[in-house]
């Protein structure tokens, strides 16, 4: 629930590799109150069947950074070692971004869904809605 002290944030991933959301991908949320403060990290969760964690923990007031840690290479890991039931020479779904970082501004009273785009070899992100 969003309050006119807080900012929250959710988010999800699709692979673009494969056309569909990525399953069990472990993300650490953490925020810092200024640019020149400490991060706090304030816990994690893990994306479900549809690519999304619904359980983020929420933010404390005064927030007005959030870091986003999405921790990838196991879930190309993961990937590869099903793909290598049918191609064992296959290696395309190594990860070369073994995690990605994500950090944003937020302001009090607003909601910010940040969605990731992911592919072996690259990621994009944007601020949804």
């Amino acid at each position: 629930m969003t309050t006119s002290t807080t900012a929250s944030v959710s988010t999800h991933i699709l692979d673009t590799s494969v056309g569909r959301p990525a399953e069990g991908v472990a993300v650490q949320l953490a925020a810092r109150s200024g640019r020149d403060a400490d991060w706090q990290t304030l816990g994690g969760s893990a994306t479900d069947a549809d690519g999304r964690c619904k359980d983020l923990p929420a933010l404390p007031a005064g927030t007005t950074h959030v870091r986003l840690d999405f921790a990838v290479e196991p879930y190309f890991e993961n990937k590869q070692a099903d793909a290598q039931q049918d191609a064992p020479a296959n290696r395309d779904s190594d990860a070369f971004f073994p995690e990605v970082a994500i950090t944003f501004a937020v302001k009090p009273g607003e909601h910010y869904h940040v969605p990731l785009l992911l592919n072996p070899f690259g990621y994009s992100v944007y601020r949804g809605s």
